[in-house]
């Protein structure tokens, strides 16, 4: 190959990636899952210690997996929303209580209102690892076959699950 077309086509390609990449939220992370089965785990409950969840529980249904702890100030700015989409009940939302100590985790639910069906407790983070979740809040759509359709990565809001979730639904 003539080196001196070398350069052009790495100046090209460079200003390639530039471009898009103007284009692109920086807050939105492409999840490789998206499309693929929820990651597998069985998980004690928050709430019930001595109860287990796992996402096969809810195989035949369409649900939300909002992953949140009581440390997160963003899972705090949600908080409201995720009340309201229970209160309208929209879609079961489910938590996963992630790197956090169970009282704690409790003690938010307690003074601020559950908006989860229930929550997995995840104090060391190992589940969350299999969903490429690397903080909090984070929430997947998940369908009734069991496949994830949908990430958001930060709170969620009205806005939001209208924009990215609720076109999924059906």
């Amino acid at each position: 190959m003539n080196k001196k077309l070398l350069l052009p086509l790495a100046f090209f390609a460079l200003a390639a990636v530039l471009y898009f990449g103007l284009y692109r939220d920086p807050r939105e992370v492409p999840s490789p899952l998206i499309g693929k089965p929820a990651p597998a785990f069985t998980l004690p409950q928050l709430g019930n210690a001595n109860a287990m969840f796992s996402p096969a529980d809810l195989k035949g249904k369409v649900w939300l997996f909002n992953v949140w702890a009581s440390w997160c100030p963003n899972c705090k700015d949600e908080h409201p929303d995720l009340l309201e989409l229970k209160r309208k009940g929209v879609v079961p939302i489910v938590g996963l209580n992630y790197k956090d100590k169970r009282d704690l985790g409790l003690d938010v639910l307690k003074k601020t209102g559950d908006p989860f069906e229930l929550s997995a407790f995840d104090p060391d983070g190992k589940a969350a690892l299999d969903w490429g979740v690397y903080g909090a809040p984070e929430t997947f759509l998940i369908d009734r076959e069991g496949v994830i359709r949908a990430k958001h990565v930060g709170p969620i809001s009205a806005e939001i699950f209208a924009r990215k979730f609720a076109p999924l639904l059906n």
